[in-house]
């Protein structure tokens, strides 16, 4: 297999991870504990992938972590407080 198709099924593999075992709620400091575990586990299941693309599948799964709108109880008291200030 080249070396592009695996790491697109690494990829793959690492996003259904992180859908199926809900990190998406948890803490930032769980997040890090969970994905360095997750990708110690991907290294092994791909062995021939490289330190560096292990590298780069964490930022990936790390960013894909993060959403691109902040949601969640803190900001919504934040949009509510700043309404009641008007």
């Amino acid at each position: 297999m080249g070396k592009e198709k695996l790491m697109e099924r690494a990829r793959d593999e690492l996003f259904s991870h992180i859908n199926r075992c809900g990190v998406l709620q948890a803490e930032d400091g769980d997040k890090k504990h969970w994905m360095d575990e997750t990708i110690d586990y991907i290294g092994e299941r791909y062995p021939d992938l490289t330190d560096g693309d292990l590298t780069g599948l964490r930022e990936i799964g790390i960013r894909f972590c993060q959403p691109a709108i902040a949601h969640g109880a803190s900001r919504a008291s934040k949009k509510l407080d700043a309404a009641t200030v008007a």
